[in-house]
């Protein structure tokens, strides 16, 4: 049995009070919970004890690209970084096309320290061509479907999967991005990107895909997930398919709500990323967006790269950053130390939401709840050092940043993954 001592539990009426763990259920929440003698017990006087944040956007690279990053190296990245359940993306080598994909991405992922739930393709080999078979991959344990790393680009064939996506109750993940108007660019279209004297990826092409997506599943009654959104436009598209009732979720990152592409000026190939770092407006309507309920979560984007890749001149170098290990820091830092929001918002926004959105039992602690917890420390002071970091990857932007807000301990199914 595992018992958590004096903490800030989120979600009861008390300043502190303890949560018993046993057979990795949450058993009893109350005020002064005697241990047994084989009782390990974690103090959290002075610290917040929440659910475990749920990362619906995890790049984990295996197979593939295990250089860069893979299961178990992603989950214990995970596990530093608070999260207990990761959704990972299909864009591997191969591509998680098949069943027999998915089962082996869910045999891999018994070994992980947090909970691993993988995505499934919307095209065999995201080429889209050919729709994928969503009913055997449902069965296999495929989560959503998502060609993320690029969008459906023929209107037809992401018709017709938004159809097939409602006979199965499949949630649909959308990278919008119109392939003809980004081409391979490294950033924002606009004053950086003219500065620099190269082509950029502009807000329109993201938010055409907004349009069209949000307007098949308003057709199709399918249940659409916008990933990444990073432009003040798309998020103003959301709010109105909202108010228009349709059956629509978003997303954005942390790089979206804290930097701009004055990034690119500073640190280059660490700041490309796509959808591309925006502008000074874009930030501020993301987290407006956060603020109304428009945007309903916050992932990663998780997305490692070896440091040889991430040394390329900025047009040749992969686009993607990493972002297990500091995303609630930074959310608490920007959000919650800034006064816009509060620690049961952003615990909402990065636990329950996300939970809620892909169906599955997490992001709430309560009697018999599975004991997915995180313990931090929403005040202390830490500077960002990726060669701490428990991914492979070392591709932050956020690098020798002070952030506050630091977790202590991650519980995953009643085990202690991470802290001492």
């Amino acid at each position: 049995m595992l018992l958590i001592k004096n903490g800030r539990v989120l979600g009861t009426p008390f300043d502190a009070c303890d949560l018993l763990i046993d057979d990795e259920k949450i058993v009893e929440i109350g005020e002064s919970i005697e241990a047994t003698a084989d009782t390990m017990v974690i103090d959290a006087a002075g610290l917040w004890v929440a659910p475990g944040l749920v990362d619906m956007h995890v790049h984990l690279r295996e197979p593939g690209f295990e250089y860069k990053e893979d299961i178990l190296t992603g989950s214990a990245a995970a596990a530093a970084g608070g999260v207990t359940t990761m959704c990972c993306m299909p864009n591997t080598a191969p591509v998680i096309d098949n069943a027999g994909a998915i089962r082996n991405i869910l045999d891999r992922a018994i070994e992980a320290a947090v909970t691993v739930l993988p995505i499934g393709a919307v095209t065999m080999g995201q080429n889209g061509q050919e729709l994928t078979n969503f009913f055997a991959l449902k069965a296999a344990g495929a989560i959503a479907l998502s060609d993320d790393g690029n969008s459906v680009q023929n209107a037809r064939l992401a018709y017709l999967a938004m159809e097939l996506a409602k006979d199965q109750d499949l949630l649909i993940i959308s990278h919008c991005e119109d392939a003809d108007l980004v081409q391979n660019n490294a950033l924002n279209e606009g004053r950086v990107s003219r500065e620099l004297g190269l082509p950029g990826r502009p807000a329109i092409a993201e938010e055409l895909m907004v349009s069209r997506d949000t307007m098949l599943a308003a057709q199709t009654g399918a249940k659409l997930h916008i990933a990444h959104v990073s432009t003040a436009n798309s998020v103003e598209i959301i709010r109105k398919a909202k108010e228009a009732r349709v059956n629509v979720t978003a997303e954005t990152c942390p790089q979206y709500f804290t930097l701009t592409e004055e990034e690119v000026l500073k640190q280059g190939p660490l700041a490309r990323v796509n959808p591309p770092l925006r502008t000074q407006n874009d930030v501020e309507a993301i987290i407006f967006g956060l603020l109304d309920g428009t945007i309903d979560a916050i992932a990663t984007d998780h997305a490692p790269h070896s440091v040889e890749e991430k040394a390329r001149e900025l047009t040749e170098a992969p686009s993607g950053m990493i972002g297990l290990e500091t995303s609630l820091a930074l959310a608490l830092t920007q959000l919650y130390h800034s006064n816009m929001m509060s620690i049961e918002e952003i615990i909402k926004l990065m636990s329950t939401n996300p939970a809620r959105i892909l169906g599955i039992e997490a992001g709430e602690i309560q009697t018999g709840a599975i004991a997915d917890i995180v313990i931090f420390d929403p005040d202390e002071e830490w500077t960002v050092d990726p060669e701490q970091f428990k991914s492979k990857a070392r591709n932050s932007p956020f690098s020798g940043m002070e952030l506050k807000g630091k977790v202590k301990y991650t519980i995953s199914r009643g085990r202690v993954v991470f802290g001492n």
